[in-house]
Parts: structure tokens; C-alpha cells; sequence
């Protein structure tokens, strides 16, 4: 078999099985792990997976700049969304990650209804301005120009001295084995960081999300309380979230 039939081969594998390991395809294909270990070098080069340690995951098609990534999946995330602010009660303090499904999230927020948000994301603070029952505290840092939020010392040093009572979390990967992960090594730590300062954590995942991972982990799926998404879930998932005590709302 050719290098690049395998690969063709790997790939399928990979979209049915939701993850591969080296160890496997070599037997599988009856060739050596180094040849594998260098179809996969290949693939990932070519942005067709995401390595992990002894195989690799389905790469996650949400690492896109900003401006790209608002018209992916838009009706699934302003159905997220609608699901996402009936967790909001009146007064309460919510920190809102930065992205896309967020933004719509803020649209959909009642006018009437007295909280206070944190952020670090300025898209997500001017979305507010219009909102007069709603106090607004924008964490500053240094702009990180991909996703349109602040990161670095200031920001955290900001953000370790609040205590809310939700955070809503935009991750780019969900995955049974990978947990929740972004493309930034940055935006992971801050994500880890904001989750800390919450007493729940909420993820909100459109379906390119599900069964995909980035380079960075934020951390395993039990860091989230409640996990959104719109549409049903396979079964390993399913049953990772119920092992990890992480409420389900599709």
C-alpha cells in the first residue's frame, strides 16, 4: 500500500472511530510505528488532525480568526446561546469568555435583567454598553488580536480578585480523551484561571467543537458543571461527561 493511500486510510479511521493510536495502525497496517508516527507528522502538518501523546484526534475546525469563525454554525450557536442565558439569574455575577457563540449569547440577554459581568473581552463589553441594568468589568491586559481578548499578568492579577457565581467558557475542542481544549497556549491558561474565580463553569460547544481537539489543553472535562450543545452526543462522550459529574444540555 502507498504512503498515501494509508494515510486516506488513517483518516477514515480517525472520522469513525474519533481517535487513533499508533500502536493500533501499526499492527492494523502491518507496518512500523515510526512509518505511522511520520503519517501522522504528515497529516497534522497538513492540518488534518491533532497529535496527541501515542496517536492522534479529530483537529478542530473552530481555530479560525474571529472575524471567520461568527457566520460557523450560527443557528447552532444562537440556539446554544438561548439555552446559555436561561442559566442567568437576576443579580448575579457572570464572567463571559470571549467568541462568537458568547456574542450571541449577549444578544440574547434580557434588558431588564440586574447583573454584573466580568470579561476580558472588549467585543463582549461594548455589546453591553446598551444595557442599563447590567454593570459591566472589563479585565485589561495585553490584546491578544486572534480572539479579541486580553491576556498577561494585569488581566490575571485583575481577575484573582473576583468571585463569580457563573463563567460561561468558549473552548474550541471537546473530546472524550482531550477534555476541553483551545488553540492558544495563553487563552488556556486564562480560560483555567477564569474558571477558578467561578462557583460553575459552563461550556458552550457548536457541533465543529464535539469530537475534536486543539493543541492546548484547558483542562479535563470535569473543570465545566454543565456542557451546552444542540444535538445529541455519542455514546463516548456521553458517558464521559456522566463520569465526570458534568450536567448535559442539548
Amino acid at each position: 500500500m502507498l504512503a498515501s493511500q494509508r494515510k486516506q486510510q488513517i483518516l477514515a479511521i480517525l472520522a469513525r472511530d474519533k481517535q487513533v493510536q499508533s500502536t493500533g495502525l501499526s499492527q492494523h497496517f502491518n507496518v512500523s510505528e515510526d512509518s505511522i508516527r511520520r503519517d501522522l507528522r504528515e497529516l497534522a502538518a497538513a492540518g488534518l488532525l491533532q497529535r496527541v501523546h501515542g496517536g492522534a484526534l479529530p483537529v478542530s475546525a473552530a481555530i479560525a480568526p474571529f472575524e471567520t469563525r461568527k457566520n460557523v454554525q450560527i443557528n447552532a450557536k444562537k440556539t446554544i446561546a438561548r439555552k446559555a442565558v436561561a442559566l442567568i439569574n437576576p443579580g448575579q455575577v457572570v464572567i463571559i469568555d470571549g467568541g462568537t457563540t458568547t456574542s450571541e449569547m449577549i444578544a440574547l440577554l434580557p434588558k431588564a435583567l440586574p447583573l454584573t459581568v466580568v470579561t476580558h473581552s472588549p467585543h463582549i463589553a461594548v455589546g453591553l454598553v446598551d444595557y442599563p441594568e447590567v454593570e459591566v468589568i472589563l479585565l485589561g491586559g495585553t490584546l491578544f488580536k486572534h480572539s479579541v481578548v486580553t491576556t498577561g499578568a494585569a488581566m490575571a492579577e485583575a481577575a484573582s480578585r473576583i468571585n463569580a457565581d457563573l463563567f460561561f467558557m468558549g473552548v474550541t475542542g471537546v473530546h472524550h480523551r482531550a477534555g476541553f481544549t483551545t488553540g492558544s497556549f495563553e487563552e488556556a491558561s486564562v480560560k483555567r484561571l477564569l474558571s477558578e474565580r467561578a462557583s460553575e463553569t459552563v461550556v458552550m460547544a457548536s457541533h465543529e467543537k464535539i469530537n475534536a481537539a486543539s493543541a492546548f489543553a484547558i483542562g479535563e472535562l470535569s473543570l465545566a458543571s454543565t456542557l451546552i450543545v444542540d444535538g445529541e452526543l455519542d455514546a463516548s462522550l456521553s458517558e464521559a461527561l456522566v463520569r465526570s459529574n458534568v450536567a448535559l444540555i442539548n
